[in-house]
């Protein structure tokens, strides 16, 4: 683990994860969103390390990494109107644009699909490791397949060990969940996967309506399945984002049974009590002491603004597995606009 200034990075570290990647070797780093797992997009047995790594299926596409427009566009074989306007708005920023994909770029990049996600990641790190390179920089989260985003250096490491050559820690990432997918392909813009980069924000740009994907999400395979159709997009896994502990998702008013329920969960061998719990509330806990927990669980206040909540929440899902927690209580945020993407990852997490 070589760790950098998040702000100013150092050249030499970045030269070095530039050499590492440019062998064909796997380099994890920050972004705004969570952390990636890098290696050369133009290099087919480069990006079949990523897969190998995480554990990753065939099916799961990964997005290149770029740092201007125009190498964006040499990825595509035609950058629309919509295109143009989307990345002069957001980019740098937490949005991923699928078009069709350019002559050079691998099948393995893009599940054998005519098309490539792209991004401009608006972290420095990210941003200067990418201007270090002549290539886009192929880069799913880094961390096994379905489970828990990394959203520290700290969480890569835990997750996959000695299986990524170099990680650059450079602190904690801003934005906490993974990049808005929209997918430009078809007549409709449609939002694959949700961020925080919402559709209304999208609509406004572009002056028409978005789409928002309506297939409902494959069941999670293992590694080695050859049999699911490939997916436009990352992250479209049933159970994907996915802590070690068991989760619930309770509605508010459902909280006070919720705690009874856990305060009676049943002792394994009839004596010794099961893991202990982790309750993540949204709204304000003020009635936390009356509830019947048990003894080593605990309450996680969660912030109450859906950015500093999607900047939280993975934190606090690795902190509930540091800990052993059996299970994860998790308050389900309101069901608005503004809130979809992190009611996205939980409903993934629970399954």
């Amino acid at each position: 683990m070589l760790r950098i200034d998040p702000q100013s990075p150092d050249p030499a570290a970045i030269r070095t994860a530039a050499d590492t990647l440019t062998r064909g070797a796997l380099v994890a780093f920050p972004t705004e969103t969570v952390y990636g797992l890098g290696a050369n997009g133009l290099n087919p047995d480069a990006i079949a390390r990523i897969y190998a790594a995480k554990g990753r299926p065939a099916w799961n596409p990964v997005i290149l990494h770029v740092a201007t427009i125009e190498a964006a566009q040499a990825l595509t074989r035609h950058w629309s109107n919509d295109a143009d306007r989307l990345a002069r708005h957001f980019w740098p920023g937490p949005l991923t644009l699928v078009l069709p994909r350019a002559a050079q770029v691998p099948d393995v990049a893009t599940a054998g699909l005519d098309a490539v996600g792209i991004r401009i990641p608006a972290h420095p790190v990210a941003l200067a490791l990418l201007q270090a390179v002549p290539f886009p920089i192929a880069a799913p989260s880094a961390n096994r397949f379905t489970q828990l985003s990394p959203t520290t250096a700290a969480h890569v490491e835990a997750s996959l060990g000695d299986r990524v050559p170099l990680i650059l820690d450079g602190g904690p990432c801003t934005v906490g969940i993974e990049s808005t997918v929209l997918d430009l392909c078809g007549a409709t813009p449609t939002v694959l996967r949700p961020g925080m980069i919402d559709r209304a924000q999208l609509e406004a740009v572009l002056g028409r309506p978005i789409a928002l994907a309506t297939a409902a999400p494959h069941a999670a395979v293992s590694a080695d399945d050859s049999t699911t159709a490939p997916q436009r997009s990352p992250g479209m896994a049933d159970r994907h984002y996915a802590p070690q502990a068991d989760v619930w998702l309770v509605e508010t008013a459902g909280l006070p049974e919720a705690a009874t329920g856990l305060a009676q969960r049943p002792a394994d061998h009839g004596h010794t009590p099961r893991g202990a719990a982790v309750l993540l509330r949204w709204s304000t806990p003020n009635d936390t002491d009356r509830w019947p927990l048990r003894a080593g669980d605990r309450v996680v206040t969660m912030p109450e603004a859906p950015a500093e909540y999607a900047r939280a929440l993975y934190a606090a899902l690795h902190a509930a597995d540091a800990t052993g927690a059996a299970l994860v209580v998790i308050e389900q945020p309101p069901a608005t606009d503004a809130w979809h993407a992190i009611r996205d990852r939980l409903a993934r997490a629970a399954r």
